[in-house]
């Protein structure tokens, strides 16, 4: 069994300087993401190019506006029936000790915190899906046994000056007891509602000015052990060798690449034909969560026998396009990563051995691909097409098979 744990002992530094860019034509780059700080997190920017197959039915759409207090939201952590999505993009800990006491004091002031945004799930439970922050900010100063966290003390206050150095308990009475029944507003999506909806409307929301991705949404809204089963093997060494430790986990790339990777894996790119990339990515998160231990295990062995793999044969350039009279590494591609680690988990250990050996062969044959227009445009634009997903698999196939065959 793969140790899907292995995470390359603590390396927290994942960006490569010289994996962020390449030149597509001369005096152009290909378009990355980025992450919260503005910077390249490695990977091409992509353009699925998704539709609304049918417009959603209002009636079945339902938003509610709650004000609990910091009281009753403490008690919801504490019997875990509000989910702060461990490990969220936004999570605890990315903010300073000085900027989570600025939060405490601007309760401290009466000053209104933003909104916060929550989906209901099944067993009435809050789902955060924008707010984790601010919420663990003061879990961590008023109960900060319920996140399992080291207490705050207030540093860097801008107008009350005379509580630094302070704990929760350290404060008067009265100021105690401000924070405890400060309301906050939280817009909460019935349980009700469609998850594609709950989806569509989380996806509007600009939070710290930037929208959520679509990884980050399905993090906080699909509990479950496909959360830390996606964390685990995008931390694997075979995972960040291939991509050459080049794609920055700050806004979960690097666990949608391993989500597409599982998707078609446990589902044959022939059976995707609903024109919904992101609601096939959900059905396969929630199909994870019903994975036993020994599936999960199996599924690991696969994808660490398909990064090995991949990088045999692609070597630095894995999972990337590349450009003829151009050496500079292009960023990851996601739809490359999908079909190159997918088509080689299919392939037995020996056909792997003998694509390594004609590694120049399966070179030659995938520069031919990136000078197929056709195929350019299945892992570039509206790559969630069922005709470009279903081609781009079948044509890595026939390069592997081609190559074997020679």
């Amino acid at each position: 069994m793969t140790d899907i744990n292995n995470s390359t002992g603590g390396k927290s530094q994942r960006l490569a300087p010289d994996a962020l860019f390449a030149l597509d034509e001369p005096g152009t780059q290909l378009p990355v993401e980025f992450d919260d700080g503005g910077k390249s997190s490695g990977v091409e920017s992509e353009d699925i190019g998704e539709r609304i197959a049918s417009p959603f039915d209002p009636s079945k759409i339902e938003v509610l506006t709650r004000t609990p207090t910091v009281s009753l939201l403490l008690n919801r952590i504490r019997r875990n029936t509000m989910d702060l999505a461990p490990d969220f993009q936004r999570r605890a800990g990315i903010w300073t000790a000085k900027a989570q006491s600025r939060l405490i004091e601007s309760l401290l002031l009466r000053i209104t915190l933003p909104t916060l945004y929550a989906a209901e799930v099944d067993d009435d439970s809050w789902a955060v899906v924008d707010g984790v922050q601010r919420l663990s900010t003061i879990a961590r100063f008023v109960a900060p046994e319920v996140i399992d966290a080291e207490p705050l003390i207030l540093t860097g206050l801008e107008y009350l000056t005379e509580f630094n150095g302070r704990s929760f308990a350290d404060l008067p009475n009265r100021l105690q007891t401000r924070i405890e029944e400060t309301e906050l507003v939280v817009l909460l999506i019935r349980r009700g509602t469609p998850e594609e909806v709950k989806f569509n409307i989380f996806g509007r929301i600009n939070t710290g000015g930037r929208p959520l991705t679509r990884q980050e949404l399905r993090h906080a809204l699909i509990p479950g052990r496909a959360r830390t089963f996606l964390y685990e093997l995008a931390n694997t060494g075979p995972f960040l060798s291939a991509t050459s430790y080049s794609v920055s986990p700050e806004r979960m790339s690097d666990r949608e690449m391993c989500l597409r990777f599982l998707a078609f894996n446990l589902n044959s790119p022939e059976s995707y034909a609903s024109q919904d990339f992101d609601g096939f990515l959900r059905s396969a998160m929630h199909e994870i969560n019903t994975l036993s231990p020994a599936e999960l295990a199996d599924l690991a062995d696969r994808f660490t026998q398909a990064m090995q793999a991949a990088e045999r044969i692609f070597g630095g350039h894995a999972f990337r396009k590349r450009f003829r009279g151009y050496n500079r590494r292009s960023p990851v591609n996601k739809a490359l990563f999908e079909i190159e680690s997918a088509c080689l988990a299919n392939r037995t250990p020996a056909e792997i051995d003998l694509l390594a050996a004609r590694q120049s062969v399966v070179e030659r044959k995938f520069m031919e691909l990136m000078d197929d227009s056709t195929f350019m445009g299945s892992v570039s634009a509206g790559t969630g097409d069922v005709g470009k997903v279903r081609l781009r698999f079948r044509e890595m196939d026939r390069i592997f098979q081609e190559t074997l065959d020679a």
